[in-house]
């Protein structure tokens, strides 16, 4: 049995903050053992192994984003909801780094099914019903504002930016209104190059 007081909510708590501290990949039943000051089989008790705390963390960081950014995108439509999304990811991970890239984790289709998960695809093609997208182009319209604000972010936290000028906020504030000015002006077809 565990020591006393160590429960399952509390491993992964302490998980998601390792994560947040050492990095996400960082993070080993035995380093979190350390920090909880018990030994490694202690934790087996409320986690199964390795994988399974980190689709724990993985799981608390899809839901509790997802809270975040539909919390900040209430009552917002068009441009107003697409800064608000991508500000809430921004932050997110500036603020828990670990548990950021913890979203990365691959997941099984059932898991990632009943996860968090298809929340963050359904608040992006909120925003875009601001913008009046076909229904057929939604889902290619949902991965570009991913790639944009995922790959911004992960560049940003990687240190890309540090180096050189404009300071990075401007390169965000300009990304943002590039996206929403290619999400007004979306194409309504695809071009016979590219059927």
């Amino acid at each position: 049995m565990g020591r006393a007081g160590l429960t399952t909510a509390r491993v992964v708590a302490a998980g998601e903050e390792l994560a947040d501290r050492i990095g996400f990949r960082a993070v080993t039943i035995a380093a979190l053992a350390r920090e909880l000051g018990v030994r490694p089989a202690s934790l087996y008790v409320h986690v199964r192994d390795l994988d399974d705390l980190r689709v724990r963390i993985a799981l608390g960081a899809l839901t509790e984003l997802a809270d975040r950014a539909a919390h900040r995108m209430a009552g917002l439509a068009g441009r107003d909801a697409l800064t608000a999304l991508a500000t809430a990811y921004r932050e997110f991970a500036r603020e828990h780094p670990g548990r950021y890239a913890s979203m990365r984790h691959p997941l099984s289709t059932e898991v990632a099914r009943a996860s968090a998960g298809p929340r963050h695809t359904e608040l992006t093609a909120a925003v875009l019903r601001g913008y009046g997208l076909p229904p057929a182009e939604v889902p290619h319209a949902v991965r570009t504002v991913g790639a944009l604000i995922h790959g911004f972010v992960d560049l940003e936290a990687s240190g890309s930016f540090g180096h050189s000028s404009p300071a990075g906020e401007q390169s965000w504030t300009r990304a943002l209104e590039a996206l929403d000015a290619a999400l007004t002006h979306w194409p309504a077809t695809p071009s016979a190059a590219n059927p």
